[in-house]
Order: structure tokens, then C-alpha cells, then sequence
């Protein structure tokens, strides 16, 4: 199905869309919220720029944005895949507890804020650019990766980490100025074994976008653990033997 989307209002919008279990391509959107949202297994195209919360609560369907995204992609999403092939607003993955999304460009404020994972749900999000101030804030699991392509500047903003107790963030380019890590967040160099583990996510990342992951991957990134140490751990985690 292929909707025009120009001059549609959102929730017309979003009534067709709910409407249908099949692939759709939405051509000339333009800031239309909600778009995706709980959408299980199909592709959803999109060729415009949506508006905030684009695939909140997704939970199995592709979506690919052919331009950038605003605020909230990915709100609380539980599974599936968001493919955005400009920049995204603040707030990207915001609560996220499965799926990936892939942002060619870079994204704004407090992206990942608390994502989480359970089991065998690990959230991930990969940003081809930089990331403003608050990347990762409460952190509690999931993977997020930096890669600051793009920009000779520092590739994540201040307080990156803030509170994290859970999940791992890796930032590319281990020899640019990076600003100074909160006490519950520890940086270090990330080592081989460590790298293999974000291999897939730089590859499939490179593939969507025709990029080298081989040449991504060959930089040093450093990575952000929890402070064991930090009274956070202790208060939002619990360790069973």
C-alpha cells in the first residue's frame, strides 16, 4: 500500500496505517506523530520527515525513514527495527527494551535514556554521528554505539552515563577530547573480545547505509561500564549468585 501523506492530518494518518496488516510506503510525510506505533512484523516505509514518538511501543516491524526524524523514535519500543537514514531528534530510544534502531546522522539530547533489557531482549542503538548532552542517563542494559562520523568534534555531549547501572555505551574515536564521565560510569579502552561483541551491530549498521564496517571498526572506541563501586549499582540492581 502507498499513501500520500501530504496535507494528512496525524491521526488519519495512523487510522490507515492500523488499518492493514500489509508493507506500506508513505510518500511526502511531514511531521505526522505516532507513526508505527505497536506495529508488529511488516516494513513501513517512510519518505519525509515524521514527527515525535515515530515507532513508540514497536514491537517487531521495520521502519525505514528516508530523511530525519524528530523527537522520541522508538518510545518504549519492545521489538523490531528503525532504520533512519538522516538525524533524529532528543530522546531517541527513550525507555527502549528491545529491537535496534540505526541512525545514519546524529541524534540530540538524552538518547537512551533509560533503556533496559530482560532475558533475551537487549536494546541497541547505533548513531552514525555524534549525540548531544545526557546519552545514556540511567542506563539500566542495552547496547549503544557512538561512531561520530561526520565531525572533528567531540562525538557525545556532557554527562554522558549520568546514573547509568546497567548495559555498556561505545564511543568511537578514542583519541578525539571527550568531555569528563560521571562517577557511576567507567571508561576504558574497549579490548578485542570486546569489540567482537559490536561487530554485528557495525556491520548490519554499515550495510544499510554503504559504509565500510571494516574501516569503522578499526579505530578505538572507548567504552562506558557501570561504576561497580557507585551507590546506583547497588540501588537499582540486585546481584544473584
Amino acid at each position: 500500500m502507498t499513501i500520500d501523506a501530504s496535507n494528512m492530518n496525524f491521526e488519519d494518518l495512523n487510522k490507515i496505517v492500523k488499518s492493514t496488516t500489509e508493507d506500506i510506503c508513505i510518500n511526502k510525510c511531514l511531521g505526522q506523530r505516532y507513526i508505527g506505533s505497536g506495529a508488529k512484523a511488516r516494513k513501513i516505509t517512510i519518505n519525509g520527515t515524521p514527527g515525535n514518538a515515530l515507532g513508540a511501543y514497536l514491537d517487531g516491524a521495520t521502519i525505514e525513514v528516508n530523511g530525519n526524524a524528530q523527537d522520541a523514535v522508538g518510545n518504549t519500543m519492545n521489538d523490531g527495527k528503525i532504520i533512519i537514514h538522516g538525524s533524529a531528534g532528543d530522546a531517541l530510544g527513550y525507555s527502549m527494551r528491545g529491537g535496534t534502531i540505526y541512525v545514519k546522522g546524529s541524534a540530540g539530547y538524552r538518547a537512551g535514556v533509560h533503556m533496559k533489557e530482560y532475558q533475551n531482549k537487549k536494546p541497541v542503538i547505533v548513531i552514525g554521528g555524534g549525540a548531544g548532552s545526557f546519552l545514556g542517563e540511567y542506563l539500566a542494559g542495552g547496547l549503544i554505539i557512538v561512531l561520530g562520523l561526520g565531525s572533528d568534534s567531540t562525538p557525545v555531549g556532557d554527562f554522558t552515563g549520568t546514573g547509568m547501572h546497567g548495559g555498556r555505551i561505545f564511543i568511537r574515536g578514542a583519541t578525539k577530547e571527550l568531555p569528563q564521565f560521571p562517577a557511576q560510569a567507567t571508561a576504558d579502552i574497549a579490548s578485542h573480545n570486546d569489540l567482537i561483541t559490536i561487530k554485528p551491530h557495525i556491520t548490519e549498521f554499515a550495510n544499510y547505509f554503504s559504509l565500510d564496517a571494516e574501516a569503522l571498526m578499526s579505530d578505538k572506541f572507548i567504552m562506558l561500564t557501570p561504576n561497580t563501586k557507585n551507590p546506583y549499582n547497588q540501588l537499582y540492581t540486585k546481584h544473584y549468585r
